[in-house]
């Protein structure tokens, strides 16, 4: 099953890894594509991962089994925010490397049952962690229209139909599936601001939901506020984002950092041939800075 998971900008991640030794922090280790790179193709690599998905740790134990054997890779299901804690339990003091890969995987998306895609009929699900109990059901049908139409301003930025989106989720309901929510916002959005848009008119809908049920945003800010305390000196930080809003909050966590210093002065992009073999990496940004 590894071919499910194929991680976004491995070898960019390698190259600004490559100069480090002894621990790496996953804080997203999915599948385990970009654990499973570093234990490779790092000498003396060891890695910590995380996840909160269920699915993905399960995956990501059978295709990186060996190096479990070996004492070289601990899988913990844990939300990145608490890795602090999680680093204190396993007696760790510091790291020399952090990867965030904020995407989210062809795992997620192709199961139907976890409703985080609207290209096939599921429930409004799309939490990352099947243990919590807020879902994007709660979200479409119990959130107020002010509540819906500044998340999809501020989350989806949808500066002008805001309103508009938030006003007919709110006649429609009860909305209980993805299609349904899909075919809600396609009512919403007049014909040819449809045909204007690059992608699916309801893409950025559905971005905004997942934000919210998995408090991505704040997530990622709570963690990036102490992470340079988990490096050690010289050690490195590395995000990959997918959209805008993650990108200005890892730009602007660097940057005002007092013990960081910025290694990329413009975020990294993937090449054309990889974006040609894996189209989902398009979007994708990865900035990284250095411990001081």
């Amino acid at each position: 099953m590894d071919w499910i998971h194929v991680p976004v900008m491995a070898k960019e991640v390698l190259h600004y890894f490559s100069s480090l030794r002894g621990i790496f922090l996953d804080c997203t280790v999915g599948a385990g594509g970009h654990s499973e790179a570093i234990l490779n193709n790092i000498d003396g690599s060891v890695v910590i991962g995380l996840d909160v998905d269920d699915d993905a740790l399960q995956l990501a134990k059978r295709r990186l089994s060996e190096f479990e054997k070996q004492g070289r890779l601990f899988l913990v299901k844990s939300s990145y925010v608490n890795a602090r804690d999680v680093l204190k339990q396993l007696g760790v003091s510091s790291v020399n490397a952090i990867l965030m890969d904020l995407g989210m995987s062809t795992l997620q998306l192709t199961n139907s049952e976890r409703g985080f895609a609207f290209s096939m009929d599921g429930p409004l699900d799309m939490r990352m962690d099947k243990d919590q109990q807020l879902t994007a059901y709660d979200v479409v049908n119990f959130w107020t229209q002010e509540q819906l139409r500044r998340l999809f301003f501020e989350c989806a930025e949808e500066k002008r139909y805001a309103k508009r989106i938030a006003d007919f989720i709110v006649k429609c309901r009860p909305i209980k599936t993805t299609q349904e929510l899909a075919k809600v916002v396609a009512r919403a959005l007049p014909e040819s601001e449809k045909r204007l848009r690059k992608r699916h008119f309801a893409t950025k809908v559905f971005q905004a939901i997942r934000i919210a049920v998995n408090n991505e945003l704040e997530n990622l800010k709570k963690f990036l506020s102490y992470a340079p305390e988990l490096l050690c000196i010289r050690g490195r930080i590395a995000v990959i984002s997918f959209h805008s809003l993650e990108d200005r909050i890892v730009k602007e966590s660097f940057r005002s950092s007092g013990c960081l210093t910025v290694v990329t002065k413009k975020p990294i992009r993937p090449t054309q041939d990889e974006i040609s073999n894996n189209p989902k990496a398009r979007s994708a940004k990865m900035r990284v800075a250095e411990r001081k």
